[in-house]
C-alpha cells in the first residue's frame, strides 16, 4: 500500500511540473539579434540624406501579450542590440522613429517587429529595424 501511495505521490508532482507552462520572458536559452538602421532625411522628409547604423538607440522587448515593455537594451557602435537568455514564446521588438506620416509631428512612433521562439537554444537574427531621423 505504501509503494502505491509513493508513486501516486510521485506522479502528481511530475504532472504539476509538467502542466506549469512558463510563458514568454527570461529565463531560457535562446536569444534574439538585430540591427537599428537610421534614415536621416531633411525637415519635411522629402531628401534622404543619410543612411547609417544607429548608435546608442534604445531597443524594447516585450515579452507575450504584456502590455508593458519587459526590457530594454541599446545598440552597440555598430547598430547592433540582443536580447539573451530568453525562453520559448512570442515577443515584440521595437525602437522609436519619428513620424513621417504626421509631419510635423512631436510624437514619435514604434517600429515593431513581432518574433516567436519556439524551441531552446535559438539564435534568431532578425532584420532591421528602420527608424526615420
Amino acid at each position: 500500500m505504501k509503494k502505491i501511495h509513493n508513486l501516486i505521490l510521485i506522479a502528481a508532482i511530475i504532472m504539476g511540473f509538467n502542466s506549469c507552462e512558463k510563458e514568454a520572458g527570461i529565463g531560457g536559452t535562446s536569444s534574439i539579434t538585430g540591427k537599428v538602421v537610421v534614415r536621416q532625411y531633411n525637415s519635411n522628409f522629402t531628401i534622404l540624406t543619410e543612411q547609417y547604423y544607429a548608435t546608442d538607440e534604445d531597443v524594447y522587448i516585450v515579452y507575450g501579450d504584456d502590455p508593458v515593455y519587459g526590457d530594454k537594451t541599446s545598440t552597440n557602435y555598430d547598430g547592433t542590440y540582443r536580447f539573451e537568455y530568453l525562453r520559448e514564446g512570442r515577443y515584440t521588438i521595437y525602437a522609436y522613429s519619428e513620424d513621417s506620416v504626421n509631419y510635423p509631428s512631436q510624437h514619435e512612433i514604434p517600429v515593431i517587429q513581432e518574433i516567436e521562439i519556439t524551441k531552446k537554444d535559438q539564435e534568431i537574427t532578425v532584420s532591421p529595424i528602420v527608424i526615420l531621423k
